[in-house]
């Protein structure tokens, strides 16, 4: 029996500066249909490694603590670099003094450049409801001069069959519960590296391409979180969790109550 879901930890509203501070939608215009994520299949487990890849910065600690040129050479071979092997990467190693060998072999071990993360969207549904009082889910983050969004129409959602559906019986002797889950894997294409800001709302407006375009009751009711988003990694996973619960006052209607957030990168 599956385990069930923790519950989800609840972001405070957003400031209206992080929403006003937003760039513009990116140019196509359409939301990312996370619903087409499903075909796809689920990111493999991954195991944590005790070395993970050297970064720029552990280059410059291993020459200060007075490790050889042929050492870190080594160190990047075995490895991997996590680095900046761009143009403007490798000046700023020569300039802060790294020697030659050692930036040619960033630059021949370097591990790629992210260009996307894994993002796994698992959406549970809890009591017997029909549809959602709000039938789109808004994933918005900023992407350097852009705006990235992502959707999903929960009421389709619902009516078809899913690849990756599951019922998780959440059951004791007191309370028995059926969870409806739903798990939507796909990527998330981010052309920035660094911070990066991702808001979570739920509205009931089809084709917003911007979290500005929220009423203001969604817009305080959405979530925000913050991701470091790193240029090179071996592992780019992260994974959203969203809950819906049958409303109260509305019997046949999902209402959304929060979502949870979080990265792993090694």
């Amino acid at each position: 029996m599956a385990a069930p879901a923790p519950p989800p930890v609840m972001a405070p509203p957003p400031p209206p500066a992080v929403v006003s501070s937003f760039p513009p939608a990116a140019p196509q215009g359409q939301p990312v249909n996370m619903a087409q994520w499903d075909s796809n299949a689920l990111a493999p487990v991954y195991e944590r490694s005790d070395q993970p890849p050297l970064t720029d910065g552990d280059l410059g600690k291993l020459s200060q603590a007075g490790f050889s040129p042929d050492q870190i050479v080594r160190l990047i071979a075995e490895r991997q670099c996590a680095c900046d092997a761009s143009p403007e990467g490798l000046i700023r190693l020569k300039v802060a003094g790294v020697d030659p060998q050692v930036i040619s072999a960033v630059s021949l071990h370097a591990m790629k450049p992210n260009e996307a993360l894994n993002l796994e969207v698992t959406l549970d549904f809890s009591g017997e409801s029909r549809r959602a009082r709000n039938a789109y889910l808004y994933v918005f983050v900023d992407d350097g001069d852009l705006t990235r969004v992502m959707s999903t129409n929960i009421d389709e959602l619902l009516r078809r069959p899913n690849a990756h559906e599951t019922t998780v019986d959440t059951s004791d002797f007191l309370i028995s519960r059926t969870v409806r889950r739903i798990v939507l894997p796909g990527q998330l294409a981010l052309k920035t590296y660094g911070r990066h800001t991702l808001v979570v709302a739920s509205s009931a407006s089809p084709n917003l391409n911007h979290p500005s375009q929220l009423k203001a009751q969604d817009r305080a009711a959405a979530q925000v979180y913050q991701l470091d988003y790193p240029r090179a990694s071996l592992q780019t996973s992260c994974r959203l969790s969203a809950a819906y619960r049958r409303d109260a006052e509305i019997v046949d209607r999902w209402r959304f109550l929060g979502s949870r957030f979080e990265c792993e990168w090694n």
